[in-house]
């Protein structure tokens, strides 16, 4: 994400969906919260995998930094399906059906 492999609009995606999770946690009796938290977790889901697709280099000389970039960008999107779970979990204690 920092070192330019991705455009603006993949830090700008996972930022906002970042700063509304903080805003569920801090909000514990708000329903409203935790849906666009979640809703928010699987449209970052939809354009990571459009991003990574795009923005994946065509040949196979990636080293340093951008290999690492997109090693990690991979890999926050292998682990967001288990986030959707458990924010869906939380708003379900949170009373919603």
């Amino acid at each position: 994400c920092m070192n330019h492999t991705f455009p603006d609009s993949y830090a700008w995606g996972n930022f906002s969906v970042l700063a509304m999770g903080i805003w569920a946690i801090v909000q514990r009796d708000s329903l409203d919260a935790i849906t666009m938290f979640l809703t928010g977790l699987l449209l970052t889901v939809l354009t990571d995998i459009i991003h990574i697709s795009i923005f994946y280099p065509a040949n196979n000389h990636l080293c340093g930094w951008r290999c690492f970039s997109l090693d990690m960008a991979i890999f926050s999107l292998v682990l967001k399906p288990l986030s959707c779970y458990l924010v869906y979990r939380m708003y379900r204690e949170r009373g919603g059906e």
